[in-house]
C-alpha cells in the first residue's frame, strides 16, 4: 500500500500495466455493470447545471430516459450514479461510427459546450475510489474479460496504470500528489531491479 496524505493507493497502480484498447473493448465500461457510473454529490449538481448545454451531444432516446429518471439516480450500493437505459448503457453514452461507445458529456466538453469533462469515476477507470472515515482507498479494478486487451496493450507498451491515468489523477488529487506518486513508483522500480 502507498500512503500519500489521506489517500491509500494499491501497489497495483505502479506494478500493473494498462492502456485502454477501444478497438477491442468498444467502450464496454460505459455499458457493462450493475448500475451507472458513480458520481460525487458535487457532480450531481454539475450535471443538473450543464444538462441544457450538453443535451445536443446526447442520443434522443437517452434524453427521454434522463427526463424520466433525472440527471442522476441513487443506487443502494454506490449512492449517486448516472442513469442507465434498461440497466445497460449509461444515458450519457453514444455509439460512434466504429461501434465504440463514448461519452456524450466528454463530446460536449471537446466541442467547448461545457467546462465539465466527465464524471471523475469514468475518467479514472479502471481505478475505483472508496471513501472511508478519514481516508480514501484507491484500487485498481479492471474487469477481467472486458479489460483483458487493455492489460495486454499496457504490458506491450510498458505503461503502468498510474501513468496511463496521469491526467485524471492530477484532476482528482493535484500535481503535487501525482509527482509524489511518480517519485514513489520510480524508487519502487529502482529498488525492484536491485
Amino acid at each position: 500500500m502507498i500512503a500519500i496524505d489521506n489517500v491509500l493507493l494499491s501497489d497495483e497502480l505502479i506494478q500493473e500495466e494498462f492502456v485502454c484498447d477501444l478497438t477491442k473493448c468498444k467502450g464496454g465500461c460505459c455499458v457493462d455493470g450493475d448500475c451507472g457510473a458513480p458520481l460525487t454529490e458535487e457532480e450531481t449538481l454539475i450535471l443538473k447545471d450543464i444538462y441544457t448545454d450538453i443535451k445536443s451531444s446526447l442520443v434522443p432516446e437517452y434524453i427521454a430516459e434522463i427526463e424520466k429518471q433525472g440527471t442522476h439516480t441513487i443506487d443502494n450500493e454506490y449512492g449517486f450514479v448516472t442513469p442507465t437505459v434498461n440497466g445497460g448503457i449509461c444515458v450519457y453514452g453514444y455509439t460512434d461510427e466504429t461501434g465504440t461507445v463514448k461519452c456524450g458529456i466528454e463530446k460536449a466538453w471537446l466541442e467547448g459546450k461545457t467546462h465539465f469533462r466527465k464524471p471523475i469515476s469514468c475518467h479514472l477507470y479502471p481505478i475505483r475510489i472508496t471513501a472511508h472515515p478519514g481516508y480514501e482507498a484507491v484500487n485498481y479494478e479492471p474487469r477481467p474479460s472486458l479489460c483483458k486487451p487493455a492489460c495486454k496493450l499496457g504490458r506491450k507498451l510498458k505503461v503502468p496504470v498510474y501513468k496511463f491515468l496521469k491526467d485524471p489523477l492530477i484532476r482528482k488529487y493535484g500535481e503535487d500528489f501525482y509527482n509524489a506518486l511518480d517519485t514513489i513508483a520510480i524508487k519502487h522500480f529502482l529498488n525492484k531491479g536491485k
